[in-house]
């Protein structure tokens, strides 16, 4: 019975240094301890579904800051993230940033772009060239609506090919159209009937041999 109860109190220190050390792995590893200080900008998006604060901020793939706060401004109804910068980062002030995502299952995140201006942003400034999450519902709609479009489309091309057919000409000797009801046939293969021949006038007497 105690060597039992032994194995299990071992077990149980064993599971709770492992998840101990899970717990340490994640801590060092997080964005909040990989950024440290920093200075604070800001920046307005259209559209920032799927980004929670504490989302990293990247450059070229690398963290260099993290997401602290999202509000709604009331004067423009923009989505206004505050985030911080690690210290040492020097960003052109016509830099860009964009709502990103790592996969198809989400993990959105801030990517920036450095701009080419010799200046650089100031803590508290705002970067205001922005581009705001894309929707995937959004696209797998448009794409479908496109799709159904060019079947229906496909569709009525056969369904009328060329376009309207010709109406064929009447076959040589048919006969002409009836004339109208209560007028006299024409007699076929002649033409308007003739009038009647005038009366020869009296012949005059011969004149003297």
């Amino acid at each position: 019975m105690l060597r039992r109860n032994t194995t299990e109190v071992l077990t149980g220190l064993i599971v709770l240094v492992v998840a101990f050390g899970f717990l340490a792995y994640a801590l060092a590893h997080s964005g909040q301890n990989r950024v440290g200080a920093g200075y604070t900008l800001y920046a307005r998006f259209n559209n920032v579904a799927g980004l929670n604060v504490g989302a990293p901020v990247r450059l070229a793939g690398v963290q260099v800051g993290r997401v602290d706060s999202e509000d709604v401004d009331q004067k423009t109804y923009l989505a206004n993230v505050r985030m911080t910068i690690r210290r040492g980062i020097a960003l052109p002030t016509d830099s860009s940033v964009t709502v990103s995502s790592e996969s198809l299952l989400g993990g959105e995140y801030l990517s920036i772009e450095p701009g080419a201006d010799e200046s650089t942003l100031k803590p508290g400034q705002t970067i205001t060239i922005t581009q705001g999450a894309v929707s995937l519902e959004d696209l797998l709609g448009k794409f479908i609506f496109s799709a159904t479009s060019m079947v229906s489309a496909i569709g009525s091309t056969k369904a009328s090919p060329g376009g309207t057919a010709a109406t064929p000409a009447a076959p040589a000797g048919t006969a002409a159209t009836p004339a109208a009801p209560g007028a006299p046939a024409a007699p076929a293969g002649s033409g308007a009937p003739a009038g009647p021949a005038a009366p020869a006038g009296p012949t005059g007497p011969a004149g003297p041999k």
